[in-house]
C-alpha cells in the first residue's frame, strides 16, 4: 500500500540534482528572510526571526497565530471572541465565533475604495487575442446587480443557488452576489451530464440556477442551457433559471427561464452586503467518494476567506500588481486546465497568454504540462515569459520529469516550481514549497513543506503515527486549521465516518505519502477506490454503478491506472450476462456513451475488459489489488493469492489483459 523505501530512487532526485537546485535557489540567501516585512502581524510573535520558525510558530501557538492573521487581513462588521472551537475525533470544527463579515465586501469593496479602476480579473477567452479585463468597479457593479435581482426573484439568505457556468466575469460576480446577499453557492463543474447536474441540484434543494446559453472550448460550442433543461425536469425545486449569453446563438426559454444580463439592467448597482457570522455556509463543493454518491463539501465564511488569501499571498509570493494566470475550472475547488484549453488553436496557447496579459505568476496541473511536454520545447520558446515569477502544480502529484521540463525550459531554470498538494476538502494549499527561507530547497516531484498552522503526520497500518524518517504512511493532519471543511451537506455523519473516524484525534486525508530523511512530504497516490484523471476525482463505485446498468453487464470493476498524459486512466473489467453477445468493442462504446451521459466525459474507461469473473475474497469482496497488479503489470508483486476463492480468474484476467493492450491502445 505505501510506498516502499526502497522505491525512493526513482521518484526522488539524486544528492546531485538537489545540489544544483539548491544553489540555484541560494542565491536570495543573500539577504535575511525580515520577518516582519513578510508578515507584518509577526512582529507581537515571541521567538520568531524567520519562516521556519514562523511555520513552527504558527502549528505551536495556533490560536494566537490565526487570530493576529484574521484580525489584520479581514475586514469585520462585528469582531470574533472565541478564535477556535474545536475537536476532530468529534468533527467539531468551529472558527472566529462571534464574528460577523461579508465576503463580496472584503473581495471587492475595500479595493474600490483604494483603487476601483485595477484590474480585478482578465477573462482569457477561447478565442485567442479577445481577452476581457474587469475592473474592482465593474465587477462591484456587476455584483450587486446581480445579488439585487437575486433578492428581487426571493432569494434569500441561507438560501443556496447551483451555477452552471463555464469561467467568465459573470460566474464570479454569480459566487460573490450569493455571499453578498447570504444565500450559499454550488458550482457544478460545466462538463457534467443532465443526470449528474440534477443530482446535485436535488442535494443541495436550490430553487434557483445560473447558467449560459452555450459553452464555447477549443472552438467548439458545447449546450449547457440544454443540459438544465433536461436536468430541471427532474429538480422540482427549480423556479427560475437565469440564463446569460456567452454566444450570439439564441435558446429556447421556457416560462422558467429569463435574460440574466437583460434582467440585471433594471436593477441597482448598490446592494447592501448581509452580515453573516463567521460559520455560515458559504457555498458547496460536491466531490466524488468511494460510496459512489457525490459528497457535497460545505466550506463557511471567515475562515474559508482568511485560509485563501494567506496561501494566495505566500506560496506564489503575490504582489500587489501581479497577475496571477490560474487556468482553472471554477467547478473545481482550484481548478484544473479546463477554462483555456493548452493546445488550441496550438500548443503554445498558455505561453502566448504568458507573453501577452504578462502574467508573473502560472497555476496549472501536471496533466496539462505532461500534454504540452510532447509537443517540444520550441512552442514555449518562441514565446516571451520574461514576466514569469512562481510556477505552480496542482491537482495531482507531479512526476519528476514533467516538474524539470516546466522548470527548465517554461521557466528558463529562474522561477521557483511550488507543487501544491491540497484537497477540496482542506480548502486550500496545505503542503508546498513555499513560502520557506531564502535559501531553503526544492526539490522537483514533492509538496515538500507544511503551509502555516498545518501538522501533518504519517500513520501506519496499525493507526499508530509513524515518527522516523524516511517513512511511508497514510497522510493525517494532527490539528484543524480555518480553511478547512465543516461537514457535508445533510450527513454530517459521513463527514464523520470519512476523515474523523479512521484516525480518531486527526483529520484523514484519505492520500497516502512518503516523507524523506530531511522531513519533505511526496504525496504517493490515492488510499481508498477513488481515481485522479487529469485532476478530477471520481470514485470507482460511482462510475461502477453507471457501467452496472447496461442491459448486458451482470456486474463490474473499476481502477484506476498509470497514464502518461492524465495521471490515471480508468480500467473497467465487466463480467457480461449469460445471454449476451456484445463484442469488445460495442460494448466499450456503449458504456463510454453512457458514462459520458451520466458523469462527464472525463469518467469514461480508457480500457473496457470483458471477464468471465472477477478475483473475489471467500466473503465476496472483489480484490481491486489483484486487479491493479495485473494492469500495471506488477505480476511478482500479486502475492498471496489463497484468499481468493477461486485463484484461476487471475490467470485468466492476465492473459485477457495481454491481448486487449496488444490491440487496443487507451483513449
Amino acid at each position: 500500500m505505501w510506498l516502499p523505501c526502497g522505491c525512493t530512487s526513482k521518484t526522488i532526485v539524486t544528492s546531485y540534482a538537489r545540489r544544483v537546485f539548491k544553489s540555484y535557489f541560494c542565491v536570495f540567501g543573500r539577504w535575511k528572510c525580515n520577518v516582519a516585512a513578510l508578515m507584518p502581524e509577526a512582529v507581537g510573535f515571541e521567538g520568531v526571526k524567520d519562516c521556519s520558525s514562523l511555520q513552527e510558530f504558527s502549528v505551536s501557538n495556533s490560536a494566537s497565530f490565526w487570530a493576529a492573521a484574521a484580525r489584520h487581513r479581514l475586514s469585520w462588521i462585528k469582531p470574533f471572541h472565541m478564535v477556535q472551537d474545536c475537536d476532530l475525533s468529534l468533527g467539531r470544527i468551529k472558527w472566529f465565533e462571534g464574528g460577523q463579515l461579508n465576503v463580496s465586501v472584503n473581495c471587492l469593496d475595500r479595493h474600490v475604495h483604494t483603487c476601483p479602476e485595477r484590474v480585478a480579473l482578465i477573462w482569457e477567452r477561447d478565442e485567442p487575442g479577445s481577452e476581457i479585463k474587469v475592473t474592482y468597479r465593474q465587477l462591484l457593479e456587476m455584483t450587486c446587480r446581480l445579488g439585487n435581482l437575486l433578492r428581487r426573484h426571493g432569494v434569500k439568505k441561507g438560501d443556496c443557488v447551483t451555477i452552471y457556468m463555464p469561467p467568465c466575469p459573470l460566474a464570479v460576480a454569480s459566487m460573490l452576489a450569493c455571499a453578498r446577499i447570504g444565500a450559499a453557492h454550488n458550482v457544478v463543474f460545466a462538463g457534467f451530464s443532465a443526470e449528474a447536474l440534477a443530482e446535485r441540484i436535488r442535494d443541495a434543494q436550490s430553487s434557483t440556477v445560473i447558467t449560459v446559453n452555450q459553452g464555447v472550448r477549443a472552438g467548439k460550442v458545447t449546450e449547457l442551457k440544454r443540459t438544465v433543461d433536461a436536468a430541471v425536469k427532474d429538480c422540482p425545486s427549480v423556479q427560475q433559471v437565469l440564463v446569460a449569453m456567452r454566444t450570439e446563438n439564441p435558446v429556447t426559454m421556457t416560462a422558467k427561464d429569463m435574460n440574466m444580463e437583460e434582467e440585471m439592467l433594471k436593477e441597482d448597482v448598490v446592494c447592501e452586503p448581509e452580515a453573516m457570522d463567521s460559520e455560515d455556509v458559504l457555498f458547496l463543493l460536491y466531490t466524488s467518494g468511494s460510496t459512489g454518491k457525490p459528497k457535497g463539501v460545505v466550506h463557511t465564511q471567515a475562515g474559508y476567506l482568511l485560509y485563501a488569501a494567506l496561501t494566495h499571498r505566500y506560496v506564489f509570493s503575490y504582489q500587489d500588481g501581479d497577475v496571477f494566470g490560474c487556468v482553472a475550472d471554477i467547478g473545481w475547488i482550484t481548478g484544473h486546465s479546463y477554462s483555456v484549453t493548452p493546445i488550441y488553436p496550438d500548443p503554445g496557447r498558455y505561453w502566448e497568454m504568458v507573453q501577452r496579459l504578462k502574467i508573473n505568476q502560472f497555476y496549472g496541473a501536471p496533466t496539462a504540462i505532461r500534454l504540452l511536454l510532447k509537443y517540444g520545447d520550441q512552442w514555449v520558446q518562441k514565446y516571451d515569459r520574461s514576466t514569469l515569477k512562481t510556477l505552480g502544480s496542482v491537482g495531482e502529484p507531479i512526476n519528476t520529469e514533467a516538474w524539470e521540463w516546466y522548470h527548465r525550459v517554461v521557466g528558463d531554470g529562474r522561477c521557483p516550481v511550488v507543487d501544491t498538494w491540497w484537497q477540496t476538502e482542506t480548502g486550500g494549499i496545505c503542503i508546498t514549497p513555499r513560502p520557506s527561507d531564502p535559501d531553503a530547497e526544492i526539490v522537483p516531484g514533492m509538496a515538500m513543506r507544511p503551509f502555516f498552522g498545518i501538522k501533518p503526520v504519517l500513520m501506519d497500518t496499525e493507526g499508530k503515527v509513524v515518527t522516523s524518517n524516511p517513512a511511508s504512511g497514510a497522510l493525517c493532519l494532527a490539528q484543524p486549521w480555518p480553511g478547512m471543511a465543516r461537514t457535508i451537506h445533510n450527513n454530517h455523519q459521513r463527514f464523520i465516518e470519512t476523515y474523523c473516524q479512521p484516525h480518531p484525534g486527526y483529520f484523514f486525508t484519505g492520500d497516502g505519502a512518503y516523507r524523506s530523511k530531511e522531513g519533505y512530504y511526496q504525496i504517493t497516490g490515492r488510499l481508498d477506490d477513488v481515481i485522479n484523471v487529469s485532476g478530477h476525482r471520481i470514485g470507482t463505485a460511482e462510475i461502477e454503478d453507471v457501467v452496472n446498468q447496461c442491459s448486458a453487464v451482470a456486474e463490474s470493476a473499476v481502477i484506476g491506472y498509470s497514464h502518461d498524459i492524465k495521471g490515471q486512466g480508468v480500467y473497467a473489467f465487466v463480467v457480461l450476462k449469460k445471454d449476451a453477445d456484445d463484442q469488445e468493442a460495442d460494448l466499450s462504446q456503449q458504456l463510454n456513451n453512457m458514462v459520458s451521459k451520466k458523469i462527464a466525459k472525463y469518467a469514461c474507461p480508457d480500457f473496457v475488459q470483458i471477464v468471465q469473473r472477477l478475483p473475489k475474497t471467500r466473503s465476496g469482496k472483489i480484490m481491486r489489488r489483484v486487479l491493479r497488479k495485473v494492469v500495471e503489470r506488477d505480476l511478482d508483486g500479486l502475492d498471496d493469492l489463497s484468499t481468493l476463492d477461486d485463484p484461476a480468474a487471475v490467470q485468466e484476467i492476465i492473459q485477457g489483459h495481454r491481448e486487449l493492450c496488444g490491440k487496443q491502445q487507451p483513449a
